[in-house]
């Protein structure tokens, strides 16, 4: 019995290292966010690339792609190849808006979420210095402008315009959360029709996040990130050991129940930070299975069978 499974798992891995690849495989959608200059100044930075170097830490045995020098922010999509369930996920990358880890919090997400019949759209947004919010508005902008077109692009895509949810990891796990409260206003001027529909995450998935509470004022939380009733229902891990400090997920999980959002908090004792999706012997590896089983319980994915 364990010899087929083993195949199976082993073709598993194979078919992921190919779909996580970066640049996305041909096959896959990618549109440019903004059709023509993005809004702000011109970054007039070096060549988009890879930084990462030979010093740079390996995350459970692997490299990381470290995408720097981002002036041309793009969405690309990683349509599902078995069931729809007609959700989508925008997948925000971490990298403390300096560099994006386009693969580990990026591609490789889009392969998991895929196979829970997900659409994922992997927004490579533009750094560095581009937050966080206030400090810069330009990821923010790329967020709010993306989603406004994934929801346009929902019928051509397949997904129910009701079910568009973003995941953020570190940096964009602010970023996720910055646009959960901030989507009434664009903060730039209209430029098409994808500017007028919502952008309003119906969800928003929030792992291992920073600069949701304030180090430096006894860990209070972000008085930019400040939820209301209209904020996007939330999904929330990290761990204690954290060099970010938990308390930006402890402070955010707060704020959202004091502003009544259903939320909902998982902190594990041993992880760190920046683990993605690849799987060590430590629990909280195991979140994007909670993760999948919260989206049934709000009814965005459809209930298990049995």
């Amino acid at each position: 019995m364990r010899h087929p499974l083993f195949l199976i798992a082993a073709m598993l891995g194979m078919s992921t290292g190919l779909l996580a690849q970066w640049p996305p495989p041909p096959g896959h959608t990618t549109l440019n966010v903004w059709p023509h200059a993005a809004p702000g100044p011109p970054a007039n930075l070096p060549n988009e690339a890879d930084t990462t170097t030979a010093k740079d830490n390996l995350i459970a045995g692997k490299p990381v792609v470290r995408l720097g020098n981002v002036s041309t922010p793009t969405l690309t999509l990683y349509a599902p190849n078995g069931q729809n369930t007609g959700a989508a996920v925008v997948v925000f990358p971490g990298g403390a808006y300096r560099i994006l880890a386009i693969d580990l919090e990026g591609t490789e997400v889009c392969d998991w979420l895929n196979s829970a019949g997900i659409t994922c759209v992997l927004l490579k947004y533009r750094v560095p210095d581009t937050g966080p919010y206030p400090k810069s508005a330009a990821a923010l902008q790329d967020a709010q402008r993306a989603v406004g077109i994934v929801r346009s692009h929902a019928a051509d895509w397949h997904i129910d315009p009701k079910r568009i949810g973003v995941l953020g990891f570190s940096a964009g796990a602010h970023l996720a959360a910055a646009l959960s409260t901030h989507f009434e206003k664009r903060l730039y001027d209209s430029v098409d029709a994808a500017d007028q529909v919502s952008c309003r995450p119906d969800f928003a998935v929030i792992v291992y996040p920073g600069y949701l509470a304030i180090a430096e004022q006894n860990f209070a939380a972000n008085s930019e990130i400040h939820p209301t009733e209209q904020t996007s229902p939330s999904f929330i891990v990290q761990t204690e050991d954290d060099p970010v400090h938990v308390e930006n997920a402890t402070v955010y999980f707060l704020a959202l129940k004091n502003a009544k959002v259903p939320a909902e908090l998982h902190i594990y004792a041993h992880g760190g930070h920046g683990y993605g999706l690849r799987r060590t012997e430590l629990p909280v590896t195991g979140w994007p299975q909670l993760v999948e089983t919260w989206l049934r319980t709000i009814k965005i994915l459809p209930a298990a069978t049995r």
